[in-house]
Parts: structure tokens; C-alpha cells; sequence
């Protein structure tokens, strides 16, 4: 009984509605968004309060808070969601000659340092797959693929990986860059806590090797003296250029972008300088045949490239 209820109240139009209030706040920009009504919209998220028997917002003077009730709502709804865009896309795919789709959500690393050339060999086999790869931290993706919004992520090997099935990626590790005349520019190797009477140019907060340095900072027992945050590696490399400071990166990424700007790489001694990347996934037995075509071929990517 419960069930049918549901299904004559949940329509998509309600669950996209009940999302934007989550991610406005309030009913009047969500309604405002959705193109309907302030009260309409009312009436709405009260009959969906009333079909799943509990209530989903909390209302307060700045504005509506989801219950517990409410955030068990917006993962299955956001799931729903998603399916539709999906069908939407593979569908259209489809007509178009496309045999099959990919959601994949990876870290700055992996996208910068080693996806170009995996999804080109991939691709240059399967050339009637579509991959949809967007960026996020690597926090982020296990988020994603938890929530049924990829179909595989890959992200640092130190993320919480939330249960999800955890496969070997690739192996890089970090070095720091600076501009040629730094006083540890001629180094073959430096310990990180000899970086740090320097300026560093640091990624965003969320980052992994963010992340690390300041870690490694504390330890040291000194303050990483950060000049400024920017979104990325290219942003890193330019910021070394002008005198910024020093930074952190990947080795490969400073062959792709801190080379040709002329920059010195210095490895870093420290452990925590040797990362791994791994691949996420809900259960790779149950991917669609063409995300499992994928999968196979980036767990598998590093040991025909010749690396360790």
C-alpha cells in the first residue's frame, strides 16, 4: 500500500523540485529555479511529506534544513535523478551510432597525468563508446560512486574509499618545482622540511597533496608558509614561474607543464611522496558491459606500459 502511494506522489517533477530546495534553501528560490509557483511548490513538498509519512525539511529563520528523514530522501532521489539523465544520454547515444556510455569521475592527477593516453588506447578499440569524465577531489569521487553518479572513479590511494571495490591504478610520485636560480634548484633530491624556510604556491584545500604537505609541515614542527591557494597544476607551475614560491606536484605533471616554463623539479625523499592511484567501483561484477570493457582496461594499463 505504502508502495503505491509512493508511486503516484514521487513524479519527477516533485524530486527535482524537492532537490533545489535542499540546494537553494528556501522554497522561494527553489520555486524560483524550477519555474513554478511559490505555492504550488508548497503543495508539492507537502503531499510528498505526506506520501513518504515523515517530514523532510526543518524550517528555521535561515531558511530549511533537511531531516534525517529528508537526506535519506535526497540519495535516492538524486539516484533517480541521475538514472533519468542517463537514459536521457544513452539513448540519444544510441540513435547516433554510440554503443555504449561511461560516467567516470576522477582526481586532477589521474586526468592530468595518465587518462589522455589510457582513454586513447581505450578508445581507439571502442570507438563507438561515449566516456563522460568530469573532475573532483579525490573525496569527491568516492562520493560519486557511492551515490551511484559513476559508474567508476579514480582517485588517491589514501582516500576513505567508503567500502566501495578498490582495484590498483598507477604509481607516480611527487617533486618539488621552482624556478631555475631557487638555492635548491641544482639538487638532485630534498627532504621536504628543507623546503619550508621557502614560499610555497599550494592547490586547493581540498587536494591530496595538499593534504600531505601540511601534514608533513607539522610534523616537522614548522608553518608551511603558503603565499597563495590556486584551482590547479597549470596555476601551480605559473605561479612558480613568477616567483611565487615553490610547489608540490606530480613528476609527470612537471614534465607536461613545468618543463616547457622552463622550472627545476627536485625529487622529494620523503615515504609520503610515493602515491598510488586506485580505481573505485560499487562491485565491478555488476558493471555494464562496457564500463567493465573500461575497467578492465585501466587495472590492467600500468603492467602494459612496462611500470612496476
Amino acid at each position: 500500500m505504502v508502495l503505491k502511494n509512493l508511486l503516484r506522489r514521487l513524479d519527477l517533477t516533485t524530486l527535482q523540485l524537492f532537490i533545489a530546495v535542499y540546494e537553494e534553501g528556501t522554497l522561494t528560490r527553489a520555486a524560483e529555479r524550477e519555474a513554478i509557483a511559490v505555492s504550488a511548490a508548497s503543495k508539492r513538498l507537502l503531499e510528498l511529506e505526506q506520501a513518504v509519512g515523515a517530514t523532510l525539511f526543518q524550517r528555521n529563520a535561515r531558511g530549511m534544513t533537511l531531516t534525517p528523514a529528508g537526506e535519506t530522501l535526497l540519495h535516492h532521489a538524486r539516484r533517480v535523478m541521475r538514472g533519468i539523465e542517463n537514459i536521457g544520454i544513452e539513448l540519444a547515444g544510441h540513435a547516433s551510432g554510440v554503443r555504449g556510455y561511461v560516467r567516470m569521475m576522477a582526481n586532477l592527477s589521474a586526468i592530468v597525468e595518465f587518462l589522455p593516453e589510457d582513454l586513447r588506447a581505450f578508445l581507439a578499440v571502442n570507438d563507438r563508446v561515449k566516456i563522460d569524465l568530469e573532475e573532483r577531489p579525490s573525496g569527491g569521487v568516492v562520493e560519486a560512486v557511492a551515490d551511484s553518479l559513476a559508474d567508476l572513479g579514480i582517485c588517491s590511494g589514501e582516500a576513505d574509499a567508503r567500502g566501495l571495490e578498490v582495484t590498483h591504478y598507477r604509481h607516480d610520485a611527487l617533486c618539488v618545482v621552482m624556478r631555475d636560480d631557487h638555492p635548491l634548484a641544482a639538487r638532485e633530491s630534498v627532504a621536504f622540511e628543507e623546503t619550508l624556510d621557502s614560499d610555497h604556491v599550494g592547490l586547493h584545500s581540498a587536494s591530496s597533496i595538499n593534504a600531505r604537505t601540511h601534514m608533513a609541515a607539522r610534523q616537522a614542527g614548522k608553518a608551511l608558509k603558503l603565499r597563495i591557494h590556486v584551482p590547479g597544476f597549470d596555476a601551480v607551475c605559473r605561479m612558480v614561474q613568477a616567483g611565487m614560491g615553490v610547489g608540490v606536484l606530480p613528476i609527470n605533471v612537471y614534465r607536461i607543464m613545468g618543463r616547457p616554463l622552463g622550472l627545476a623539479a627536485v625529487a622529494l625523499e620523503d615515504e609520503w611522496s610515493e602515491r598510488d592511484l586506485i580505481i573505485v567501483t560499487r562491485d565491478s561484477a555488476r558493471l555494464s558491459p562496457v564500463a567493465r570493457l573500461l575497467f578492465d582496461h585501466l587495472r590492467t594499463v600500468e603492467a602494459l606500459s612496462g611500470k612496476d
